[in-house]
């Protein structure tokens, strides 16, 4: 069975390495065009399209798949599309040009956390349980019945630079077990239960709203959002006016603040106390920095950071 590859980040790129090395032949590779990374903007191929290449696979680069594209993957022969992280739905023509369809890698265990960013959302959002789906494109947002899921568990303190690379094996196992299915026409996927996808949250695309901490949150919710954010877009805040990153924290739990900050503590306020840095946040809690990245600097541990400030106390951004 001929098969069309798309994706565009560095999971995808390793998906595409495991099924080019499979017993079914990648005919070719869609992904998204050259984008301006850096500071430079410098025009670059997605990672999919440097490990097509790497392989010596044909790339159709496209942002959409219009008439022109559709006609290129039909001149493969492919019976079937795999997508992870593609980047663009497709419409019903492009669903219908290969005999097979597509099956998507999704990184949630759908209906939950249909959307752009699953992998962030659930980890942002407390979640102690997530996994992997493969289902059946169809015109909606991650929407189609269902091949096949494997759950797992997020582990205490993961981010999602520690839990993409674990979920993409997966993705990689579950693909094993099911393309010999499809190829032998042999595969039944189950619809998704209307009721849930109405009702379960969303993985909506982030934005830099969403990074921004807001300190009258509890340490919890904010160690969450902090671990979801990683490695991108990375959550921040601003201290006497100039960003920084927060990248790696820890929640202490509910703290009586007026014992280690004194009477004029509130949400947002800083101190360093045994070189722990220490924030003040909602319901009494306290969120301890381990690692910050201050604007055009590296990242560092907080405690250097903090020595270099003016004074002991500060009030961050709310």
């Amino acid at each position: 069975m001929k098969i069309v590859f798309a994706g565009t980040p560095a999971n995808a790129a390793q998906t595409l390495r495991a099924l080019a090395n499979s017993a079914f032949e990648v005919a070719a590779v869609l992904t998204r065009t050259d984008a301006p990374v850096g500071r430079k903007r410098m025009l670059t191929p997605s990672a999919v399209a440097q490990e097509a290449e790497l392989l010596g696979l044909p790339i159709i680069k496209a942002n959409k798949i219009d008439e022109t594209v559709r006609g290129q993957i039909r001149a493969t022969g492919a019976e079937l599309g795999i997508i992870v992280a593609y980047g663009a739905l497709l419409d019903q023509d492009a669903l219908d040009c290969l005999s097979k369809g597509w099956v998507n890698l999704h990184f949630s265990l759908l209906p939950k956390w249909r959307g752009a960013a699953p992998v962030q959302r659930a980890i942002m959002a407390g979640d102690r349980e997530t996994g992997v789906t493969l289902f059946q494109l169809d015109r909606g947002m991650d929407t189609g019945p269902v091949h096949l899921q494997i759950p797992t568990v997020i582990e205490p303190g993961e981010t999602t630079a520690d839990l993409l690379p674990r979920l993409t094996q997966l993705g990689i196992s579950g693909l094993a077990e099911l393309l010999p299915r499809i190829a032998a026409d042999l595969a039944v996927a189950t619809p998704q239960d209307a009721n849930l996808l109405a009702t379960l949250p969303t993985a909506d695309k982030l934005t830099r709203d969403d990074a921004r901490i807001d300190w009258r949150r509890n340490a919890v919710e904010l160690e969450n959002q902090i671990r979801g954010l990683n490695p991108e877009p990375m959550a921040w805040t601003t201290l006497e006016s100039e960003a920084f990153r927060v990248i790696e924290a820890r929640a202490l739990g509910a703290t009586d603040w007026q014992t280690l900050a004194g009477e004029a503590s509130e949400p947002g306020m800083l101190s360093v106390s045994a070189d722990k840095v220490l924030v003040c946040c909602g319901q009494g809690s306290l969120l301890e920095l381990k690692t910050v990245q201050p604007a055009g600097k590296k990242p560092m541990p907080a405690g250097d950071w903090a020595r270099g400030l003016a004074a002991s106390k500060k009030v961050v951004y709310v």
